[in-house]
């Protein structure tokens, strides 16, 4: 069986790890890869947004499922390329991406549903988002650009002087571009943020284990939003009655409302939500796996992921077998320094060979290229993801960070906390 997995980052090196041990043995293939996942795939000169080529690719060399990782050929209508011309694909089709692709859109179709989520506004124009804000007068505020920004279109301003500025740098400034010309504006929620992701054949839904995120740069939910330092699983935050919520009030609403607007999803569901003592409400949905989270979530997985991935897009997800691990993971990034603004690249990396030597660790490659030497080298902001596995969130902590240090490169930063808050409680969420 051939694989074409489309991506370059750790998320897609998560993804081609757990694919290879497929006891279907697939033939495994990844647009345009990174000099890690080039170990275990064969790695192409294709750009994630070349639909013509990809499709071009996937037709000659017969690949009998593609796996799309990140967002933004999703929303520009890969899936509904490829299914035209016959083929497999996994992932939602672009009107079904919207739910990703517009916050404007995903927040409407929440609220016609009545999926819990904060308050909001959408603007256009500063004048009228200006006065809104001076007529609300409730700080913090939560301003999102419309469309696709990497994960780092959100500004949460504590007065009313940030959330002007926050407002002429989506609409005069266009920080953002085309994904900032229109602004979601929506009320501050407090509790603690959770993800939840599903796979979904359009029928059944099969979630995974709760997963925490850590968004920002520093420590403690300091600096800048960036596409993520870290995550750990399972997240004790997600009780039982919190899991129940999310699938009965979120997931399935979802799922439906798509389904009654003509469109019909498949793939994985991913929610990003705040945990508050009234419940969960949801802060975004993605239509893809998300990253790091799947770096932490696929090591706890026993059961054919390719298998899963099939089922998704051909239907009987339901008789699945499958299993999770009891154990705990938590995946540590390096980043680069001066990620997420300007991150310096071409820094050798040292230390890899020994750590991955480690049993229970696993090193997933995001921003990192070979030389014409053959020298590993740093080549994006978001450089390694460093799991481990653990009988508790200690252990998988104490492993990780262990291995962390071990590795080195010009100008590395990472967090010192990921997962550090739970450990400290003991508890673990149900699986």
């Amino acid at each position: 069986m051939k694989v074409l997995v489309i991506g370059g980052g750790g998320r897609e090196h998560a993804l081609i790890s757990k694919l290879k041990e497929s006891p279907k043995e697939p033939v495994l293939y990844c647009a345009p890869g990174n000099a890690g996942i080039a170990r275990e795939a064969r790695c192409l000169d294709l750009k994630t947004t070349d639909q013509v080529k990809l499709l071009r690719f996937a037709k000659a060399e017969g690949i009998d499922l593609t796996v799309v990782g990140p967002e933004e050929p999703l929303v520009h209508g890969i899936v509904d390329r490829f299914r035209d011309e016959g083929l497999r694909i996994f992932g939602p089709t672009a009107r079904a991406a919207e739910l990703e692709g517009s916050k404007a859109f995903s927040k409407g179709l929440m609220s016609r549903s009545q999926v819990p989520t904060a308050n909001f506004r959408v603007f256009r124009g500063v004048r009228d988002a200006r006065d809104y804000l001076r007529a609300s007068g409730v700080y913090p505020v939560v301003l999102k650009a419309d469309g696709l920004a990497s994960g780092k279109g959100v500004i949460v301003a504590r007065s009313e002087e940030e959330a002007f500025e926050a407002v002429e740098t989506f609409l005069t400034k266009k920080r953002f571009g085309a994904a900032g010309e229109q602004i979601v504006v929506e009320d501050f929620l407090r509790g603690e943020e959770l993800s939840m992701m599903a796979l979904t054949d359009g029928r059944n839904i099969l979630p995974f284990p709760p997963v925490q995120d850590h968004k920002t740069l520093l420590e403690g939910g300091q600096g800048p939003n960036t596409g993520g330092m870290g995550a750990y699983a399972p997240a004790p935050v997600a009780t039982r009655a919190v899991r129940d919520q999310v699938e009965a009030q979120v997931l399935v609403p979802i799922l439906h409302a798509l389904a009654r607007e003509e469109r019909p999803f498949q793939g994985l569901l991913y929610a990003g939500l705040m945990v508050t003592a009234a419940g969960p409400r949801v802060l975004e949905f993605n239509v893809r796996f998300g990253d790091p989270e799947t770096q932490a979530v696929l090591p706890l997985l026993q059961g054919d992921l390719l298998d899963l991935l099939t089922r998704c897009v051909t239907g009987g997800l339901h008789a699945a077998e499958f299993g999770w691990s009891p154990r705990s993971s938590v995946s540590v990034v390096l980043a680069s320094r001066g990620y997420p603004e300007k991150p310096q690249v071409g820094q050798p990396i040292r230390g890899l060979a020994d750590v991955e030597r480690e049993p229970g660790v696993k090193v997933y490659h995001a921003g990192t290229a070979l030389t014409p030497q053959g020298e590993l080298v740093t080549s994006g902001g978001r450089v390694l993801a460093v799991t481990a596995t653990g009988e508790s969130l200690a252990e998988a902590r104490d492993s990780a960070y262990r291995a962390v240090g071990r590795i080195e490169f010009e100008g590395r930063h990472f967090r010192s906390d990921i997962g550090l808050a739970a450990s400290n409680r003991g508890s673990r969420a149900p699986l």
